[in-house]
């Protein structure tokens, strides 16, 4: 839904088809006022989602505050791509393991939860808000006992649970260069920089998953993870310089720009 059909279909209780349907229908002064408190905060460049507390994403309900990310259409693909290798996996009695790492509002983690069964999902997150957050969302989308999250930065948590190895690593990093985050529009200052700081190129946390994740992976595993514009040649460097991995996919998006790198673990 764009921003005037998430307002509208807020403040009316209704669905975005019944807002059409009924667009002539009156809307009282209380409401009225309402709707002009949130254009004066929008006109400040706050995001609709975090005035409205909530956003859609995979046709779900979440629950976005300033302490998460909030979930964009782009990352619908990694969840979409997640789940088409997911399914290769599928075999009857077998529940594939996946692992969300810096799951934000969990928004990934609960969609794959909710559209795949006969999986088992970790989703860890370095903010404890935002673990917070993304369990709320498992619980107002009835997937809670099909997720456990660990406050943790990246794989740093997982030690305690004996060295358990995931079919699926899947991750939207950080991958904003330092340098350019506040050139981005005036909406991305309300969001938690440290959701979208990747370091002086924007590619620290990818260096850091690439390296890290083979101890975590299966043998034939897949890495999969949304990368940013212009970013998937030294992705894929960083991928052959490990030696560890073969590229097996890269997804554009509804631009036509490299949106999802998939990479399976080979072991050496």
């Amino acid at each position: 839904m764009n921003e005037t059909e998430l307002l509208f279909t807020d403040i009316l209780g209704c669905s975005r088809l019944e807002l059409y349907l009924n667009k002539d229908k009156k809307i009282d002064n209380d409401k009225l006022l309402f709707i002009s408190s949130v254009l004066k905060r929008r006109i400040k460049a706050e995001p609709i989602q975090y005035i409205l507390g909530k956003t859609e994403f995979m046709g779900l309900e979440f629950k976005v505050t300033p302490d998460v990310l909030i979930p964009r259409q782009e990352t619908e693909i990694l969840v979409e791509t997640t789940i088409k290798y997911g399914y290769r996996l599928s075999v009857v009695g077998y529940r594939a393991r996946i692992l969300d790492l810096g799951t934000g509002s969990g928004c990934i983690a609960v969609s794959l939860a909710k559209l795949m069964r006969g999986v088992e999902i970790t989703a860890t997150d370095i903010s404890s808000k935002a673990i917070e957050i993304a369990e709320y969302n498992a619980g107002i989308n009835n997937v809670s006992e099909k997720i456990r999250f660990i406050n943790s930065d990246l794989f740093s948590g997982l030690g305690v649970y004996g060295g358990a190895r995931y079919d699926i690593i899947v991750s939207n990093p950080p991958y904003i260069p330092f340098g350019e985050i506040d050139t981005l529009q005036a909406e991305i200052r309300y969001e938690p920089r440290a959701a979208l700081d990747g370091g002086n190129d924007g590619l620290d946390i990818y260096r850091k998953l690439i390296k890290e994740a083979p101890v975590y992976l299966k043998e034939n595993g897949l890495l999969i993870m949304e990368i940013g514009f212009g970013q998937k040649s030294a992705i894929e460097n960083i991928f052959r310089e490990s030696g560890e991995y073969e590229i097996i996919e890269v997804i554009k998006d509804y631009s036509d720009i490299e949106r999802v790198i998939v990479a399976q673990f080979k072991k050496t």
